[in-house]
């Protein structure tokens, strides 16, 4: 006995069933397979992006370490303060058996909220080329926040070997200013040590 029989279809609608059936058994057939394909494939792009996202942040740690190893050391570098230049140039230029003829104490200026500058000239008499230099490679890989800012060598006439120097040497500082109005709070009390 035919299933259509027994639904009292007439011969044409029984057709029409019958072919209904057919397209939905051949969609069902092939497009739940293709479906189940199409989503796998979107999955799989966005399997895809996710990884490439994670090698991008796997590559990024090792720059990430890098750039915090460079804060680290900039923090420990001006962690301390540089001491007075004048006293130190002269110790410098002493090591390095210069003489130094006469220093100039600028005042300090502040630069930005966090930093301040303090700067030195300092003149050389009669002074031979590799003593300078060592004394300018030794003012800047010393470990403080020191920099050459200013540097004018006159040849001595008939002299070998024999310039007169104007070295002007900065250095920079964490504005300690900034530590106790932080360390005052929202209630605005003193900070205890005194500062």
């Amino acid at each position: 006995m035919n299933f259509f029989e027994r639904t009292r279809l007439s011969p044409r609608d029984q057709r029409s069933a019958t072919i209904g059936v057919v397209v939905i058994g051949v969609l069902v057939l092939i497009g739940f397979p293709l479906g189940l394909n199409l989503l796998a494939a979107g999955k799989k792009s966005e399997v895809e992006e996710l990884r490439g996202s994670l090698a991008a942040v796997q590559q990024a740690r090792g720059k990430v370490r890098d750039r915090k190893a460079h804060e680290d050391s900039i923090a420990s570098r001006y962690a301390k303060r540089a001491p007075a230049l004048a006293g130190f140039l002269e110790q410098s230029a002493r090591a390095q058996k210069l003489e130094v003829s006469d220093s100039v104490d600028r005042p300090e200026v502040p630069i930005g909220k966090r930093y301040v500058e303090r700067h030195t000239v300092i003149h050389l008499k009669k002074a031979g080329m590799r003593p300078i230099a060592k004394l300018i490679e030794g003012l800047e890989q010393g470990g403080n926040a020191v920099g050459v800012s200013r540097l004018n060598v006159r040849k001595r006439t008939g002299e070998p070997d024999s310039y007169d120097v104007e070295l002007g040497v900065s250095a920079y500082d964490r504005n300690e200013a900034q530590k106790p109005a932080a360390a005052t709070g929202a209630a605005g009390s003193a900070p205890k040590d005194g500062k």
